[in-house]
């Protein structure tokens, strides 16, 4: 009897206590969240930041961080060689980092290759930063795209560029003292010494290394430590899309140059033969184009308005017989408006382009003026004035006003002396729709 009471009693006791148990160990959920994801190196996804630091490039990365979320990737490597760029462009790009919810690895990288001014700040706001061999990193002092600047606007700028670059550190744990020293002083160093310094977290040549090296360091989001596992992971790469790859490649100086030259070109082509439509057409797009590219760049409106003068020198030297002197000037304009057009380091338009733009441009517009200037001895051969000489016949009594036939065309005419039906005239002037004629020698000495 005791044991058949004891038996439900234990029964009851494990189906209220202890409900797990009774539960199959294969039926256990597997772990959620930051721990499953940590289980396996899963996939990694890389994409490159090359070349200036542009709005272009700003919305690049902001991409690449919403598919590595959206599609669960275990890390983002971003790829980094740039000799800096626009403040704002940086400023969103660290934003973006910052509160990126996927754990970023910055690398420096190929050889040869730098972070420097703008590219310090994103490398720094990584959570785990990285350099190839032969490589370096600094010179992030801020300087102005508009120009020199004063003594209290230039403290202010530093000021405030040293800030960021100490919390972004700070916040990453690396060396706060150097990254506050790369905006106030200028300094740069390469691989090994950043390394020393703490500024990086390591040295590696291949992608596998990166990830090895990379494996099991932690990162923090919103207060909670998680530690990375990407050794092994298969990696993607993060194309951009086609926006994004035009715009990129009208962002070039170069391409942003040749589109501007030939945007007020076709304008121009357009103004001095209305109804081409074709130069019209290839000009306005182009100039757009252009003006597209130049607000993602430092551009000196100085450079700008020198290549506009240009252009105005070689028209005019087409209307004006100036001996050579407006062309010349607008040779003088062009070559010193596309040595400023841009401001700061890494932002010129390559010397081939210009001498080969300057060079072409001097040479159509020559050919140009050497027309005009042979065409100016020829007789008029259109208007009023190109028929001046031009024999006909009156078709009507001048007395003195009638109608004349003078090359298969009817004309008002006017006449200082009678003039009879069929005789022939000569003419001498006119004005307007009428014409000034006379009896023809031949038939005046009749």
């Amino acid at each position: 009897m005791r044991s058949r009471a004891v038996l439900p009693a234990v029964l009851a006791l494990l189906s209220l206590g202890l409900p797990g148990a009774l539960t199959p160990l294969a039926a256990k959920e597997a772990p959620k969240g930051p721990a499953a994801a940590e289980a396996s190196p899963g996939r990694v996804l890389v994409t490159k930041l090359e070349g200036p630091v542009t709005p272009v490039m700003a919305d690049a990365l902001v991409s690449a961080l919403k598919r590595a979320e959206r599609e669960g990737y275990t890390a983002l490597v971003i790829e980094i060689d740039t000799p800096g760029g626009l403040e704002t462009s940086m400023r969103d790009m660290v934003r973006a980092l910052l509160g990126s919810r996927v754990p970023v690895i910055a690398w420096v990288t190929p050889s040869g290759g730098r972070a420097a001014s703008a590219g310090v700040f994103v490398t720094l706001a990584a959570d785990v930063a990285a350099m190839s061999p032969g490589t370096n990193i600094g010179a992030a002092t801020p300087i102005s795209m508009q120009g020199p600047m004063d003594s209290t606007l230039a403290h202010k700028v530093t000021n405030d560029a040293a800030a960021l670059a100490r919390t972004v550190a700070t916040q990453r744990g690396r060396n706060a003292d150097w990254a506050e020293r790369a905006v106030r002083e200028a300094v740069s160093i390469d691989e090994r010494e950043a390394l020393r310094l703490g500024v990086v977290d390591f040295i590696a040549a291949t992608l596998p290394e990166l990830l090895a090296q990379s494996d099991g360091r932690s990162w923090r989001r919103s207060g909670q430590s998680h530690v990375l596992r990407v050794r092994g992971a298969a990696a993607d790469t993060f194309d951009p899309g086609f926006m994004q790859r035009l715009l990129a490649m009208i962002a070039d100086p170069n391409i942003a140059y040749i589109l501007l030259m030939l945007g007020f070109y076709g304008i121009l082509f357009e103004l001095q033969n209305p109804g081409a439509v074709l130069p019209g057409v290839v000009g306005g797009i182009s100039l757009i184009l252009a003006f597209l590219a130049l607000s993602t760049m430092p551009v000196n409106t100085a450079g700008v308005a020198l290549i506009a003068l240009a252009v105005v020198f070689f028209v005019a030297e087409l209307k004006v017989a100036s001996h050579g002197l407006l062309g010349a000037g607008g040779i003088v304009a062009l070559l010193l408006g596309s040595m400023i057009l841009f401001r700061g380091e890494g932002w010129h338009v390559s010397w081939s382009v210009i001498l080969g733009g300057t060079l072409t441009t001097a040479v159509f517009f020559g050919w140009l003026a050497v027309l005009a200037w042979r065409t100016r001895g020829r007789p008029v051969v259109t208007g009023l004035e190109g028929l001046r000489g031009a024999r006909g016949r009156a078709i009507e009594r001048l007395s003195p006003r009638g109608r004349v036939n003078v090359r298969g065309e009817l004309w008002d005419a006017i006449s200082d002396s009678d003039v009879e039906v069929g005789d022939e005239i000569e003419v001498t002037g006119g004005e307007r729709l009428t014409l000034r004629v006379r009896r023809s020698a031949k038939e005046a000495g009749r």
